[in-house]
């Protein structure tokens, strides 16, 4: 663009230099040809002081549009990104919940970042004080299960024998961790609808020398096993998945035992019925259902009558641990972060990296400013009556 105008420009005034100086026919006398030659001096100078400033005026006037079209460019290319990033792609089908946990438990970059066990960690007040990106990740969620047993009212000298049922086990860290923690006595069944999930859960057993954690494919609102049949029941982040809620509930409840207890960790929407979700809280919730494969969520308050009208349970102790795991979230992010040796070799699991990334953040937010809560729920199932 920049020599084709300056061309002209110069075709321009060698034109007019040209009509006015070139073409006489008439012999000049020697006073003309003085004058002339002055005449062509300006009118040479003229040429430069015009080129030069047409040359200005037309880079100034480019840097101009190009820091324009830039700006545009970039206005658009994020909009891009963003409409992109907030189209959710993985919304809940009859299958979607199996398919995915293979391919997180395939691609390795899950089991990479959050070790064996697929649930947030626990984090004290003073570990926040001090600041949560100075606590192992990993061991974050060690710390989890350790304060869910104490919720749960679950320990060595009481259930040492235990037979306990892990509902939503993934690939098994804690249910391994309740057959150590618990002792050679107790047996402890994981179930997932993920096949992959149920090879890698036994290959760790085994690697590790655990012999009394089991692991297979099963239903969770259609299990196989008989009425009364565990000690514990214990469910950690797998409600979320869970198309139908009360028959999520009715099925734990119906197969532990009499005195038994039950405890279950999960994530929740606010309870709705006093204050309405406005277009935003709709719109936000719309995209943790359908990016991560969820159904939908309910409320603390919604679960905890599910567990009081199967008639089976005393009274529910409730609880929301949002402090305790909200850092969960963002410290995810970070250990990507300090260390992309987890994905960075595997560049076709890139846009499935930022779009986890992206989806994390959404989740910080959401349990930040309220509209997500983290249930923590335990009861025991009233004996028979005689």
């Amino acid at each position: 663009m920049l020599s084709c105008k300056f061309c002209l420009r110069v075709a321009s005034v060698l034109l007019t230099f040209a009509s006015s100086s070139c073409f006489s026919f008439v012999a000049p006398s020697s006073a003309l040809l003085a004058s002339r030659k002055q005449q062509s001096k300006r009118e040479q100078s003229e040429l430069k002081m015009g080129l030069v400033g047409s040359a200005v005026k037309t880079v100034t006037k480019l840097a101009t549009s190009d820091k324009v079209a830039l700006a545009t460019a970039t206005a658009v290319g994020a909009a891009g990104v963003k409409y992109w990033l907030d189209k959710p792609s993985r919304a809940y089908t009859s299958d979607s919940v199996a398919r995915e946990y293979d391919a997180w438990t395939a691609d390795g970059i899950l089991e990479y970042y959050w070790g064996e066990h697929i649930h947030l960690g626990y984090y004290s007040p003073e570990e926040m004080e001090a600041g949560y990106k100075k606590k192992n990740f990993i061991q974050a969620k060690y710390d989890f299960i350790d304060e869910m047993m104490a919720f749960g009212g679950i320990n060595a000298d009481e259930d040492k024998g235990a037979n306990v049922l892990d509902v939503g086990c993934g690939f098994g860290g804690t249910s391994r961790y309740l057959a150590k923690s618990l002792g050679p006595e107790a047996n402890v069944t994981g179930i997932t609808l993920s096949p992959n999930q149920v090879k890698r859960g036994t290959e760790l057993a085994e690697e590790r020398g655990i012999k009394n954690a089991h692991f297979t494919v099963m239903n969770a609102l259609e299990m196989d096993f008989p009425d009364n049949s565990f000690d514990i029941v214990w469910a950690c982040e797998s409600g979320e998945h869970m198309p139908d809620k009360e028959k999520y509930i009715n099925e734990m409840m119906r197969v532990l035992k009499p005195g038994g207890k039950f405890v279950m960790a999960t994530w929740c929407q606010r309870d709705d019925r006093g204050k309405p979700f406005d277009k935003k809280d709709e719109r936000d919730l719309k995209f943790l259902y359908e990016e991560w494969t969820h159904p939908y969520f309910i409320s603390i308050q919604a679960y905890e009558e599910l567990i009081a009208a199967t008639g089976f349970m005393n009274v529910a102790k409730t609880a929301d641990w949002v402090k305790e795991t909200i850092a969960s979230w963002r410290h995810s992010i970070w250990v990507g972060v300090y260390d992309p040796r987890g994905f960075i070799f595997k560049p076709t699991k890139y846009w499935k990296c930022v779009k986890d990334a992206y989806c994390l953040e959404r989740m910080h937010r959401a349990f930040d400013r309220g509209l997500m809560e983290y249930g923590m729920f335990a009861a025991t199932k009233k004996d028979l009556e005689p």
